[in-house]
């Protein structure tokens, strides 16, 4: 619907939503590329989505690699703290996280928003890593071992290519979540050269008149890249998924 609608006159998307266009208006794409200065949004919402993706994986590749094959009462402990985290609403540390951004003076960086999506999300997919290594013979690290493997080189060489199907699912649901979301950057981005392609959509809203053509219409462009990545990581994604959560 809102490709649809993206492709009509506002004239034409007031009169009748459900409409098909009697002309298709491919300028309304040349507006909002224009209007929500797309390269430079696209560019601040790309190093957000990859320094927090890094970080994500990276992190939690490891943690829940380590918590697996390590069997105990402080792995338990650890592992428990970090799914129980994930029950704590966003709205409730809001605040005290905005205030903390402030003192460590990250708060307006598109990098350190990035590094705040990796503390938000690594619960996630620590939870599912854990799940998905058990999975993993153990022999495998036990050979590795025997051929002289360090720690560092056995994960890296051995275990983590083995991981791809659930680093894919990890990363395009939290990308999706990044790329999506609003409120955070919102709070976060005080400089609209630093604007997610979110907020510069939103900059489209006026007080009194909205440019509805050029909102549709960046909105399509916003999440042209996101489908292309997901079309391309979809056979990994339920797999995923079910391996990680079940073995968990």
């Amino acid at each position: 619907m809102g490709v649809l609608n993206s492709l009509k006159t506002e004239g034409e998307m007031l009169n009748d939503i459900l409409a098909f266009p009697s002309r298709l208006q491919f300028g309304n794409f040349a507006d909002a590329f224009e209007k929500t200065d797309y390269m430079r949004s696209l560019r601040n919402t790309l190093t957000i989505a990859v320094v927090g993706l890094t970080g994500i994986i990276l992190f939690a590749s490891m943690a829940g690699y380590k918590m697996s094959r390590t069997p105990g009462k402080l792995s338990g402990f650890l592992f428990a703290t970090f799914v129980l985290s994930m029950l704590i609403p966003f709205h409730s540390i809001m605040i005290t996280l905005v205030k903390i951004s402030k003192a460590l003076a990250v708060q307006g960086s598109t990098f350190g928003l990035g590094f705040i999506y990796i503390g938000l999300g690594v619960s996630m997919a620590i939870f599912l890593y854990h799940g998905f290594v058990k999975s993993v013979p153990r022999e495998l690290d036990e050979a590795a071992v025997v051929d002289g493997c360090g720690e560092v080189r056995l994960f890296f060489v051995v275990i983590f290519p083995l991981l791809l199907p659930v680093t894919a699912t990890i990363a395009i649901l939290n990308l999706l979540w990044m790329w999506n979301d609003f409120l955070l950057p919102l709070l976060m981005l005080t400089d609209s050269n630093d604007y997610t392609l979110l907020l510069s959509t939103n900059m489209l809203f006026g007080e009194y008149n909205n440019d509805w053509a050029a909102i549709l219409a960046s909105l399509v462009l916003a999440m042209l890249p996101v489908i292309a990545l997901y079309i391309l990581l979809q056979k990994y994604i339920l797999n995923g998924i079910a391996d990680g959560a079940v073995k968990s």
